[in-house]
């Protein structure tokens, strides 16, 4: 088709599209390219604006590496990624509800048994960490798989660290056959997301800050259960209510307990103050 203008360019791209094989792909593009032009006309989009976004999305992928995701970045702080999670993680209300994935988490994290330290010297107070894993109906889920990742006391992960290869505040655990698990770990301190690239600068013109409220990252697998997904946030942290990538729940806050130096719940003694925090986990059944 020739001689196409501003009223006739959206129908001749979606007639292009009228053969895709894959009906799915074919709804999916459709619907975008629709959403894409409308939003250009809404807007009325100049040629600098739209090669500015342009420049703006090929920044982000210049940024993106095997350390840092910012694409995902892009998606939390614009609210996409809770979007999508809260549409595909619908769960009935005993279950523990899911949160966003985040940009940080790694395959192949070492293993531990219970009671382990999953620091490994990452920085920050001693923190005890808790609870068991069950079912919708109360049932232990046994031998079920924790993978836990934290930022430490400077607000960093352990992949954020040039040069670092070990792995600290980061680890896989199995629940015991009641359900139960206690790790050893660090406090939960809040801490900024990466700003200091393209999605930065983003929240830097919005007027908006980069922080998220202390978390630690959970991700538990059980045959038989969906894999969750989720966070536990730290109660009375200023940003609760402003997380940079919208993701708490209220269902997720819970209480670090502060212990003054003495017997621990690993059946040791600490030297210093301790924190603990208790949580149990309800899984959905798998359809």
């Amino acid at each position: 088709m020739r001689n196409l203008n501003e009223d006739t360019i959206t129908q001749a791209v979606l007639a292009r599209h009228a053969d895709a094989p894959d009906p799915r792909l074919k709804e999916i593009m459709t619907s975008l390219v629709q959403h894409l032009h409308a939003f250009a006309r809404e807007v009325k989009l100049t040629e600098a604006e739209w090669a500015a976004g342009i420049e703006f999305l090929t920044a982000v992928g210049h940024a993106t590496s095997n350390k840092r995701q910012e694409f995902i970045l892009l998606s939390d702080t614009l609210g996409l990624s809770t979007l999508v999670t809260a549409m595909n993680h619908r769960k009935p209300p005993a279950c523990t509800e899911a949160t966003v994935f985040g940009p940080f988490f790694v395959e192949g994290a070492p293993d531990y048994d219970l009671g382990d330290d999953i620091a490994n010297g990452a920085k920050g107070d001693p923190c005890y960490v808790r609870g068991t894993v069950r079912g919708a109906d109360g049932t232990p889920v046994g031998g079920a798989v924790m993978e836990i990742w934290q930022a430490d006391a400077d607000g960093y992960y352990d992949v954020q660290y040039p040069g670092q290869s070990e792995h600290r505040g980061r680890g896989r655990i199995r629940t015991a056959a009641d359900g139960s698990f206690l790790f050893r770990s660090i406090l939960a301190e809040a801490y900024p997301i990466p700003h200091d690239g393209p999605v930065g600068r983003m929240l830097e013109a919005l007027g908006r800050h980069p922080w998220r409220p202390a978390h630690l990252h959970f991700m538990i697998r059980a045959e038989g259960y969906e894999t969750l997904v989720t966070h536990v946030f730290r109660d009375g942290d200023q940003y609760l209510d402003s997380d940079a990538v919208f993701g708490v729940r209220s269902s997720l806050v819970a209480q670090w307990i502060r212990h003054d130096p003495g017997p621990t719940p690993d059946g040791g003694k600490s030297e210093r103050p301790f924190y603990t925090l208790d949580f149990d986990f309800v899984l959905n059944p798998a359809p």
